[in-house]
């Protein structure tokens, strides 16, 4: 099999390395900031473009090969050793793709990368910049050069380049979908509909909110005296962003950041920096200035930590783990920062003998299920009143094995891969703990058979588990899992249910299922939640506050707590 393909295309399955100065293959370059979809195209095209077969990839200009063994467009199956099965070794010699931080406006070089994989076969694919406390130096300084004229423009103004910003991105959703799904493991359906989608309307939305905030003012006619307050940006703010859903989570901080006047310093997770990087190559085409937003790559300890402690970064927003949380809360407590802490949580939902179960079991497979069943708002513990418990759990069973896991690129797959294989064994552990426990694991993993491609049996994928018959002070009940994994339990009354759900020490979100209006208001003020769905899950009104209680975070995130939290207040008071 031969295939003419774009150099954009190469870039995103990883052949060809990529940097501020080009990409090289056979001495052939082009500029990475004009890379745009090509995808598959028909006749010859003028270079830069290259024929992928079995075992190589072909510069077209010159008719070589760029590879050893095997023969292009040999469909008999043999690798590229010649040893007969293509499943013993991969499908392309590949050069891996190469990261650079973004600071300044400019693309530079690391001095050390660390490996990032590709969760669907368990291959390197990329690497990342190892970065530290230089690479934070040189962005605080451009971040401080940059500060007084950006805060210095009109709202309008910069409303003006984050609908710029969202233009270009949604003119290349579909780079950005493959790139987000062969980073994270998710399905490419759900990059394409959901992650990128949502990282346009992030830049929309705060793009417009900008525009309509008010300040409040009070007089005190008897001493002639007027009060009004007005809102500045911080200045220079930090943004630590989760690999979960990467550009989704790192838009939501920027966009808000940079619209109230804000320079930024982002780090995004080094298990998926590929969107985050692509998103760089936008900047300057929107009109973002140089040194407004900077985008350094690496781990938590070695640049988490540089920038968490830096004296010049006042603010830092951090959506992650409860356990990293408090390491930045202990290393910023000196410096006095601002903090909004999104967190986990170990969310229920609670599902009374009145719910509708038509419209309930596909919504909770999918709430406990959705991507790979690594998001925050997942359900993770599903209480069941007693008289409908047998009946909700035999569909919920049947419903969960309908749910396909697949490669990312699948249409009709359901579920990805995990993130790695580090936490692939930690979901797992979990499983194991509850068989131990004398828990029942009523499908998925080590009951129901998973089938993959050849080239995908490294991958990180599981299938969705559902346990049962297990206690609440199992760690599979209080313990965020953050991976396909429910547990079903049976309640009896309102007030037991209440008190369950609220045992836990998080409290981000929650979900009840009743037709009993009165009784929905009731149980959702009194479960412990910063959120609180009722006959529905993950519909989101991005003007409302987003946080959670107790362990699940600090803070609140949304068009007026966005702002508040990227403004410092100051009341004024005019004598007259």
């Amino acid at each position: 099999m031969i295939m003419q393909v774009d150099v954009s295309m190469l870039a995103l399955v990883g052949v060809l390395s990529i940097s501020h100065h080009g990409l090289e293959v056979c001495g052939v370059f082009e500029s990475c900031l004009s890379l745009e979809a090509g995808m598959f195209s028909e006749g010859v095209r003028s270079p830069p473009t290259f024929l992928i077969g079995q075992c190589g990839y072909w510069d077209w200009k010159r008719r070589e090969q760029l590879s050893t063994g095997g023969k292009v467009g040999d469909n008999s199956g043999n690798n590229c050793e010649g040893k007969g099965s293509s499943t013993s070794s991969p499908f392309w010699k590949m050069e891996l793709l190469m990261l650079e931080n973004f600071i300044d406006g400019k693309f530079l070089p690391c001095h050390s990368y660390i490996d990032s994989y590709d969760p669907s076969t368990g291959e390197v694919y990329c690497k990342v910049p190892d970065s530290g406390k230089e690479e934070i130096e040189a962005a605080v300084e451009a971040a401080r050069k940059a500060f007084p004229s950006w805060s210095s423009r009109s709202p309008q103004e910069r409303s003006q380049v984050l609908n710029r910003l969202a233009d270009l991105l949604e003119q290349s959703l579909e780079e950005l979908a493959q790139a987000e799904s062969k980073d994270q493991g998710k399905t490419l359906t759900m990059a394409r509909t959901i992650d990128i989608p949502r990282s346009v309307q992030n830049f929309r939305f705060f793009a417009s909110s900008i525009l309509h905030h008010t300040t409040e003012s009070t007089q005190m006619d008897h001493l002639g005296c007027l009060h009004y307050t007005v809102r500045t940006p911080v200045g220079i703010a930090g943004l630590i962003s989760p690999w979960n859903l990467p550009l989704y989570l790192l838009t939501w901080k920027i966009a808000p950041a940079i619209a109230a006047g804000n320079t930024v310093i982002a780090k995004p997770s080094e298990l998926t920096s590929v969107t985050a990087w692509m998103l760089c190559k936008f900047l300057n085409k929107a009109g973002v200035p140089p040194g407004v937003v900077n985008i350094v790559f690496g781990t938590g300890p070695k640049v988490g930590e540089a920038l968490v402690t830096h004296p010049e970064v006042p603010l830092i927003s951090f959506t992650g783990s409860q356990p990293t949380a408090e390491r930045i809360t202990q290393l910023s407590a000196p410096f006095c920062k601002k903090l909004s802490l999104e967190l986990g949580g170990k969310n229920p939902a609670i599902i009374f003998e009145d719910a509708n179960l038509e419209d309930c079991i596909p919504a909770t497979v999918r709430s406990s299920f959705a991507n790979q069943g690594e998001i925050c708002l997942c359900t993770s513990r599903i209480f069941v009143q007693r008289s409908i418990y047998n009946e909700f759990l035999k569909r919920f069973v049947e419903a969960t094995r309908k749910w396909k896991v697949g490669i990312p690129s699948d249409p009709s797959a359901s579920m990805g891969a995990l993130i790695s294989k580090a936490h692939l064994e930690k979901v797992r552990g979990y499983i194991k703990k509850a068989r131990a426990e004398g828990a029942q694991i009523l499908c998925g993993e080590g009951v129901d058979r998973l089938s993959l491609p050849p080239r995908n049996q490294a991958g990180y994928f599981m299938l969705p588990t559902v346990i049962t018959d297990i206690k609440d002070e199992s760690c599979c009940m209080k313990e965020e899992i953050f991976g396909p994994v429910t547990c079903v339990v049976p309640f009896d009354s309102e007030e037991e249910v209440i008190r369950r759900a609220n045992s836990v020490k998080y409290g981000l979100a929650a979900t009840v299922w009743s037709g009993h209006v009165g009784r929905i208001h009731r149980v959702a003020q009194k479960l412990q939640s910063g959120l609180v769905w009722t006959n529905c899950w993950l519909i989101r009104e991005l003007n409302l506050p987003f946080g959670g209680m107790k362990y699940s975070g600090i803070g609140r995130e949304g068009a007026k707590d966005s702002h508040d939290f990227f403004t410092e207040i100051k009341t004024i008071t005019v004598k007259y």
